[in-house]
């Protein structure tokens, strides 16, 4: 059974960073292409950053320069680097295997004065 537990999540006044854990259990990590995610209140879930099994990344547009997503296969770990962080990415983050349905609890990220 697959389990993902994110952390790191908190309050962080605007241009702040945060650092984001998720850790997955139950699957073959190395074998998966992750992902962050994220669901502000009353929008759709969107996917912010993606690495693939060889480490290649994508970001989207709204958090292209200020994100960086890495991964550690050693420690099943998923890593969501957040600098220069804006009211509007506030938001409760995920991550996933891009391939699953697989969700964890998420973790609340909160950018505010």
């Amino acid at each position: 059974q697959v389990r993902l537990v994110e952390s790191g999540g908190g309050l962080v006044q605007p241009g702040g960073s945060l650092r984001l854990s998720c850790a997955a259990s139950g699957i073959m990590f190395r074998i998966h292409a992750m992902g962050w995610y994220r669901q502000a209140p009353g929008k759709q879930r969107e996917l912010v950053a993606s690495i693939s099994t060889a480490a290649t990344t994508n970001y989207a547009e709204s958090v292209k320069g200020r994100f960086t997503i890495s991964r550690d296969n050693t420690k099943n770990t998923v890593y969501l680097q957040m600098n220069s962080l804006k009211p509007e990415d506030t938001a409760v983050y995920y991550c996933k295997p891009t391939s699953a349905n697989d969700w964890g609890q998420g973790t609340q990220v909160t950018v505010s004065s």
